[in-house]
């Protein structure tokens, strides 16, 4: 194409690619070959090459353009322009290119990507479910050791305490069966009536025996109660003074030669809270001090009322208790190591403690070995009186 005018000379390439007869080219324009020139007309894109001649490289317009056959079916091309003086006339070169097969390659690289796109996403959604499946998996499995851990130690807690109940049962019923047996043999040994009093010594024993049988399967049923939820707080009208002269009086019985208990109280007017296990704990925390207290000792017990809170408190002179074994008094069968000379079962201060929690109160023990006991227990009461 010259300056001259826009008409074509072209090869024999050119020809075959659009489907023109040799020469048919020679003198059209370029807007037979390629129609549409990216939205701009052929004759704007002409002046604007011709008043500034420059090499436009293969591919560099915009927009995708089309290639007219003579058969009318049309393909995409690239184009690019160069050009020339000759005898001082521009002529202007154009390079057509078919890029049939480029564009197919480009859409099936594009399918292509798709492809991989959505099998991409569909592995990390399958990896994404797989890692939640394993997750749950792990959070199962890390439950069912944990449960298998908690169900092991309760056997193995299981297993100590029946350890314990045994060792402590075979030793704490042994005795009194022990004494009842010989002193019922004794027994037949003085048919005379002379010998009432030798008679009457062997009842008394027997009887004490069985007092402490009784007293030692009590405590078992009442662990038993407790734990399976049958005992409840029942609150109701409480002369704690009457209570405490009557707990005193029932201890009598155990003390040793030359024992005695002294007792202050400072509740002038009733309160509200259940006497029965009040009662117990009472009795329980007396029978102790009495029981590893020495013989001429003084067990105190006072009492005060005040701002809705009881406080008790029970001091002994006794053995004493190590600081190691305090921190395992309140469990079930535990027995200090300085006392397992002494009978007992290792469940007092274990039901105290369970009492204490229906009432919602609270224990507190302050011992050295040696110097005593004291055990200090508050528990929240109300001021209104039943009619």
């Amino acid at each position: 194409m010259r300056r001259a005018g826009p008409h074509l000379s072209a090869n024999q390439l050119a020809h075959q690619l659009f489907g023109y007869a040799a020469g048919a080219l020679d003198g059209q324009l370029i807007e037979v070959l390629v129609p549409q020139a990216a939205g701009r007309r052929h004759e704007k894109l002409r002046e604007s090459f011709t008043a500034r001649p420059q090499v436009r490289t293969m591919g560099a317009h915009n927009g995708e353009l089309q290639g007219l056959r003579h058969d009318g079916s049309v393909f995409p091309v690239e184009v690019s322009l160069s050009y020339f003086y000759l005898d001082e006339e521009l002529y202007a070169v154009s390079y057509i290119l078919d890029i049939t097969y480029k564009k197919e390659f480009e859409q099936q690289l594009i399918a292509g990507s798709q492809r991989v796109a959505a099998l991409n996403a569909d592995l990390e959604q399958r990896v994404t479910e797989r890692t939640h499946a394993l997750m749950n998996t792990l959070e199962q499995l890390q439950l069912r050791k944990n449960e298998l851990a908690k169900a092991l130690a309760a056997e193995q807690e299981l297993g100590e305490l029946k350890s314990r109940f045994v060792s402590m049962a075979s030793h704490e019923f042994r005795t009194p069966l022990t004494a009842v047996l010989t002193s019922a043999a004794l027994i037949a040994e003085y048919p005379a009536t002379a010998q009432q009093d030798k008679r009457l010594r062997h009842i008394e024993r027997i009887r004490t025996s069985v007092t402490h049988l009784n007293d030692i399967l009590e405590e078992f049923l009442s662990v038993g109660r407790i734990e399976e939820g049958k005992i409840e707080a029942r609150p109701a009208r409480l002369d704690l003074p009457a209570l405490l002269r009557d707990v005193v009086a029932d201890v009598q019985g155990l003390r040793k030669p030359g024992q005695r208990i002294e007792t202050t109280t400072d509740c002038p007017e009733p309160i509200w809270l259940d006497p029965s296990l009040l009662r117990k704990i009472l009795v329980n925390l007396l029978s102790n001090a009495l029981k590893y207290s020495g013989e001429n000792s003084v067990v105190t017990v006072a009492a005060a009322c005040q701002a809705g809170t009881l406080t008790l408190t029970v001091a002994d002179q006794g053995v004493g208790i190590s600081a190691e074994d305090q921190a395992h008094l309140f469990e079930r069968f535990f027995r200090a190591r300085n006392v397992t000379n002494v009978p007992g079962t290792g469940l007092g201060l274990y039901i105290i403690a369970r009492y204490l929690e229906l009432l919602h109160g609270h224990i507190a023990l302050q011992s050295a070995l040696g110097q005593g006991t004291t055990v200090i227990i508050t528990v929240p009461y109300e001021n209104h009186l039943a009619d």
